[in-house]
């Protein structure tokens, strides 16, 4: 789009002898270029705007990332932009047709509304697989790094990181904070001692989860008996319940409240909580790992949906759905984060082939992106089209998106997309 010989603001002669690396996070657009300007090279970040006041627009004059900008490359020169010295930036403008912008606007206008959907059918097979495969390996980046903060967290206790990745998993995106929130509360030791107490496992998760109150469901034996189980233990380990109102219901059918979800979690707690050490074997061994979620609710959560709500007709189980999400959203990035963090790197292959024999997620983003012609046949798929929304549609980040970098390009070079 730029090409390599070019004249800045001031009419000298450049050269681009590097354009650099692309910075996808927080910063300057471009790392380490390398420019010469009227025979003098200079290293470097570039930066790039549609104009030029866009600088002090995005707070740049005032974030110490930006001091090392050898190059303010825009569409409209607007202004001039100086370093905290008072030197000059070196900019150069980009000449674009008319075309260039009115499509731009309507790509980054309005993130809740795919822009590009109308021209998606232009794309390449190869272009599209390739750019999706880059984004299935980004989300799992993005899903590792997380995995790696909680491990942080949790002083590099394996076991507690995949409780909390766990129990975030549980909360299906709509309960995801507080069930995280939840297993952070609790020290996975705490559930150990009491693993073969079924409903003292209840009782500490409920309890902390701010869902006993001995005033309530008074006529409700086994709700009173959590609520006496709950305030003993929280005083005998100086336990301190999340703060009431963190649960979601909207839109919830009453199997997937997030009472049952809390039974589950206790389920998997009976015995001693050891589902790490277990997923890596199966994996390892190329044994499945959905039988590991075959947990059972029997008793009250058998007739009940939640505290004194009857659920006779919900399953006792998790479908087959909610398992591959679990494994989608935890059991995968965990296992790749561990095998990583250990060097077992065929292991963590294996994890991330896992996605390949998995259906694709069924939710609005995957829908809409159907809608498009971009279809998902796998897990895999599916979660690079989750990334492309999340991460760059809703982010506003076309010029950083390779489809819609190729449509920028084409309306750029003249070719009409409006």
């Amino acid at each position: 789009m730029m090409g390599r010989h070019l004249k800045d603001a001031d009419g000298l002669p450049l050269e681009v002898i590097d354009p650099g690396r692309i910075n996808k996070d927080a910063g300057p657009d471009f790392f380490n270029a390398k420019i010469k300007i009227n025979g003098t090279v200079w290293i470097g970040n570039v930066e790039i705007h549609l104009k030029a006041s866009d600088w002090f627009r995005h707070r740049h004059d005032s974030d110490p990332a930006y001091e090392n900008i050898i190059l303010h490359v825009v569409a409209v020169s607007d202004r001039r932009i100086t370093r905290p010295d008072g030197s000059l930036i070196p900019q150069v403008s980009l000449t674009l047709p008319p075309d260039f912008f009115s499509l731009y606007d309507r790509l980054a206008s309005n993130p809740a509304y795919l822009r590009c959907s109308h021209f998606i059918s232009e794309l390449s097979p190869l272009t599209v697989t390739d750019w999706l495969e880059t984004l299935a390996i980004e989300r799992m980046q993005l899903k590792s790094r997380k995995v790696s903060d909680i491990l942080n967290f949790t002083g590099n206790d394996w076991e507690q990181t995949c409780f909390i990745v766990l129990a975030r998993a549980l909360g299906f995106g709509l309960n995801g904070d507080p069930f995280e929130m939840l297993a952070r509360s609790i020290p996975l030791k705490i559930l150990h001692h009491h693993s073969d107490n079924p409903l003292q496992l209840q009782a500490l998760l409920f309890g902390q989860a701010a869902m006993l109150d001995q005033s309530l469901h008074i006529f409700d034996e086994f709700y009173q008996l959590l609520c006496r189980e709950y305030y003993f233990l929280a005083r005998k380990y100086g336990l301190s319940p999340l703060r009431p109102g963190l649960w979601k219901y909207s839109r919830t059918r009453p199997q997937n409240f997030p009472h049952r979800r809390i039974a589950f979690l206790a389920k998997a707690c009976e015995g001693g909580f050891s589902l790490l050490s277990r997923l890596v074997e199966n994996i390892r061994e190329g044994r499945d790992v959905r039988p590991l979620f075959n947990w059972i609710l029997e008793g009250y959560w058998h007739t009940h949906s939640s505290f004194d709500a009857d659920a006779r007709s919900s399953s006792d189980t998790l479908s087959a759905a909610s398992i591959s999400l679990l494994i989608i959203n935890a059991v995968v990035p965990l296992v790749y984060t561990f095998a990583q963090h250990r060097g077992e790197y065929e292991t963590a292959e294996k994890a991330v082939a896992l996605l390949e024999n998995l259906p694709p997620e069924n939710n609005g983003i995957i829908r809409e992106w159907g809608a498009y012609g971009l279809k998902s046949g796998d897990a895999m798929r599916s979660q690079a089209l989750i990334q492309l929304r999340r991460e760059y549609c809703e982010q506003r980040k076309c010029l950083y998106c390779r489809f819609g970098h190729f449509f920028l390009r084409k309306a750029a070079a003249g070719s009409s997309f409006l």
